[in-house]
């Protein structure tokens, strides 16, 4: 493992503990970047950040941390895990996430979204795949995270300009974060570092492991396992929204995820550890993450509004895409 922060040998256990010891990674992520979130929005406000800044900015990236750690962890000795998780994680949030949460409640979808958001999304996903033709080096890696930034200047000046619809949702969060002091905060930063480093060495070691005695690719790994289980939160936090009638909040929240899983996540680790591509990954992977971008603009454009009929469609298709993804990697097709 790329960060020796826990020495288990993991070959001495049992499958069953290995699995364990998968989930209790999943937990630490979990927490972890909860606890980063709820920290860094404590410490902005008591410099007082602007609120919007800090939901669209600060609040943003370190939701996306989970996914950062463990890509990061796994790139220098599993770069196939670290480039699957990117993928399977932009899968899980359109096909999964979103699906599920339209089966709840037909999900609202802002006109901002559609003009401007989702298009953003489409061209930054061609990107990626055109620049994984040749590998991810740390020229790509500069270039994305510098998109990243030109990204959140344009989202910040333009939530100034207009009512935005995460609004709400930024100021519940500090509300929340004003009640803490701030070295309350720091602490919840630290904490949250800990556990997510944690978390994603032990998630990462044990599903390298579990990964070579089932006999199948770190990648196939990192599309199916670690992305479902670095998306988990997601998937809770927008089940609940879509509960609390905050629909729009909930397409809002996957386009931005999806947008920094590639620039932020994917730049980020490029910068520091060039990734290699498997040439495999061109023939299905990387075009059906942009297909299923181009149909989620698609669907939004429907009405403003993704259906319960859309949200089957979705999880059909995200089944399908691993399906075929899992015989692809293991050799059955292409």
């Amino acid at each position: 493992m790329a960060l020796a922060l826990i020495s288990l040998p993991f070959p001495d256990l049992s499958l069953w503990l290995l699995v364990l010891l998968m989930v209790v990674g999943f937990a630490a992520l979990s927490f972890g970047g909860d606890w980063l979130t709820a920290g860094a929005a404590t410490v902005s406000v008591k410099f007082n950040i602007n609120p919007v800044v800090v939901g669209l900015t600060i609040v943003s990236i370190a939701t996306s941390m989970p996914e950062m750690m463990t890509s990061l962890i796994a790139a220098k000795e599993t770069p196939g895990l670290a480039l699957g998780n990117i993928l399977g994680s932009n899968v899980a949030n359109i096909g999964l996430i979103l699906g599920v949460t339209a089966l709840i409640a037909p999900l609202a979808v802002q006109s901002r979204l559609i003009r401007r958001e989702v298009p953003i999304l489409i061209g930054v996903t061609l990107m990626f795949t055109l620049m994984a033709l040749g590998g991810y080096s740390r020229v790509e890696g500069i270039i994305m995270l510098s998109l990243t930034a030109l990204y959140l200047f344009y989202v910040v000046r333009s939530a100034k300009n207009e009512k935005d619809p995460l609004e709400e949702e930024l100021a519940e969060e500090v509300e929340s974060a004003s009640k803490h002091s701030t070295p309350f905060g720091i602490g919840l930063v630290i904490l949250g570092g800990l556990f997510l480093a944690l978390g994603a060495d032990v998630l990462v070691g044990t599903s390298v492991e579990v990964a070579g005695r089932m006999g199948v690719s770190d990648t196939l790994i990192g599309l199916t396992i670690v992305a479902l289980g670095t998306s988990l939160p997601e998937l809770a936090a927008s089940v609940a929204a879509a509960r609390l009638g905050h629909t729009d909040i909930c397409a809002g929240n996957i386009v931005g995820s999806n947008l920094f899983n590639i620039l932020l996540i994917g730049g980020g680790v490029a910068t520091m550890i060039p990734i290699p591509v498997d040439p495999a990954l061109l023939k299905f992977e990387f075009p059906a993450v942009l297909a299923l971008t181009v149909l989620l603009l698609w669907f939004f454009k429907s009405g403003h509004t993704v259906s319960r009929r859309e949200g089957v469609t979705l999880i059909f298709l995200y089944v399908g895409i691993l399906s075929v993804s899992a015989l692809s990697q293991l050799g059955y097709l292409f």
